[in-house]
């Protein structure tokens, strides 16, 4: 069996996914490569089958009809026969040191007997052009060396939280908890994560600079002009969150705080975008967002519309609304993302 399944979810990636595939072959044979083709119509499928065929013990390529960054990863998830799986967009690269000191960790955990549920590692922001390169870290909040469990985590900042860049999950963890992230849709990398935790009882952080999440290109589904564009599948995305993770059920007090958290950030960024975009329409869009919440869970809505960031995005009018764009403008600074 190998140590680690990669799944790289590849649509039209010709001229990025080389570095990407280069930075993760010196894992060597502990590593199995899942190259999969999203329907792609450049040259994508050509690549992935040339390190196919070069690294026939390492380079698996899965060729399927466009369903969407999900679905590739859906099938990633299928196809892979690793202990641990791990998911590196093609744009974005691991660092060949970091990489291989999270192999040596997962050796340590290597059989099923004394195996964790999840690995968390730090990412780089990989901002094309800035000077400064913020690092997603966990060191204030994780302990480390030694595998631990929720009730061992510390309060996390805002604007701090677990994103898919961040985790390695034990594969039949994965498998178990009956993952199956939307076709066609954006923004699911919060699923991914969010959905799984509930099951996780033991973690190991590991505090290296692992992964290298690039943010520049035009047409990144991050940028704002895009994430406007699909709003509705950030809301989408947003709504399953909550649907998927009874956020009451969960036992732990300080896994509920850490869900929390991170719901609060998704619906702020759903909200903010809602603004951001000044029609009519989609500020009523906000309106049913926060209706839909408050149907699902009162509790939760108390939660996060009478929190810090809750109250500053539903200031009254248009000063108001200038007021949360300017808040949300200033943490984006701060955290250094898109």
């Amino acid at each position: 069996m190998k140590l680690l399944s990669v799944v790289i979810p590849c649509y039209n990636s010709q001229d990025y996914m080389r570095y990407c595939i280069e930075s993760l072959l010196p894992g060597g044979e502990n590593v199995e490569l899942l190259i999969v083709n999203d329907g792609s119509i450049d040259q994508t499928g050509e690549i992935a089958d040339e390190y196919a065929r070069k690294y026939p013990s390492i380079v698996k390529v899965i060729h399927q009809e466009n369903g969407g960054h999900g679905e590739a990863v859906n099938e990633g998830i299928r196809h892979a026969e690793g202990l641990y799986l791990k998911v590196v967009d093609s744009d974005d690269w691991v660092d060949t040191r970091a990489y291989l000191k999270i192999l040596k960790a997962l050796r340590e955990f290597g059989t099923t007997e004394n195996s964790v549920d999840m690995m968390i590692s730090n990412f780089v922001y990989e901002k094309e052009g800035a000077k400064y390169k913020k690092i997603m870290k966990y060191d204030n909040v994780l302990p480390q060396g030694i595998v631990f469990s929720w009730d061992d985590i510390k309060r996390f900042r805002k604007g701090q939280y677990i994103l898919m860049h961040s985790v390695i999950y034990r594969l039949q963890l994965l498998k178990d908890c009956g993952l199956e992230l939307p076709k066609h849709t954006f923004y699911v990398d919060n699923l991914f994560v969010y959905v799984p935790l509930q099951h996780v009882k033991k973690i190991y952080y590991i505090n290296v600079d692992f992964y290298r999440y690039f943010i520049g290109r035009e047409d990144q589904s991050i940028q704002e002009k895009v994430m406007i564009k699909r709003i509705d599948q950030q809301i989408k995305v947003n709504k399953l969150m909550i649907e998927q993770v009874q956020i009451r059920n969960v036992e732990s007090l300080k896994l509920h705080q850490y869900m929390l958290h991170h719901l609060e950030i998704v619906t702020v960024i759903s909200c903010f975008f809602l603004i951001r975009s000044g029609t009519a329409v989609n500020l009523e869009k906000k309106k049913e967002l926060w209706r839909f919440i408050k149907h699902r869970d009162i509790e939760l809505y108390r939660n996060l519309r009478y929190g810090i960031m809750g109250g500053l995005l539903n200031l009254p009018g248009r000063p108001g609304r200038s007021i949360s764009v300017g808040a949300y403008k200033i943490s984006q600074r701060l955290v250094g993302f898109n």
